[in-house]
């Protein structure tokens, strides 16, 4: 169960994150946002970081073996990853309709799984 909601909260943080680090991209689109400076565009990015670390901190702490959970720091990190990429792609295909995915892209991403294979192996 531990790993089932870490994983859960390391989803939920990435969709927060990818929107922090990527979604202020298309604030331009939006008549709402064309005034905004920088500085402005900043503290809405991190004001949804926030968010992002409400989830992402719980979400290591209930999934590490040093506290009780299922993961060592080197698979909690790799699984991290993973769904980074795939929330990534998931909100760029859906945001960022002028992104393609290329076969270069899907090959990084299988290697990535390459990589949780050899984390998890003993």
């Amino acid at each position: 169960m531990k790993a089932f909601g870490s994983i859960l909260l390391l989803v939920a943080s990435n969709v927060f994150m990818t929107l922090a680090w990527y979604g202020h991209l298309r604030f331009k689109d939006f008549e709402w946002s064309k005034s905004w400076g920088l500085w402005t565009i900043i503290a809405v990015s991190w004001g949804m970081a926030f968010f992002e670390y409400t989830m992402q901190v719980p979400a290591n702490r209930m999934g590490s073996k040093e506290l009780g959970g299922p993961f060592d720091l080197f698979q909690l990190k790799v699984i991290q990853e993973v769904i980074s990429l795939v929330v990534f792609t998931a909100v760029v295909s859906v945001m960022f309709k002028n992104e393609t995915l290329k076969w270069n892209h899907v090959a990084a991403m299988l290697c990535l799984l390459g990589a949780v294979y050899f984390v998890f192996k003993k």
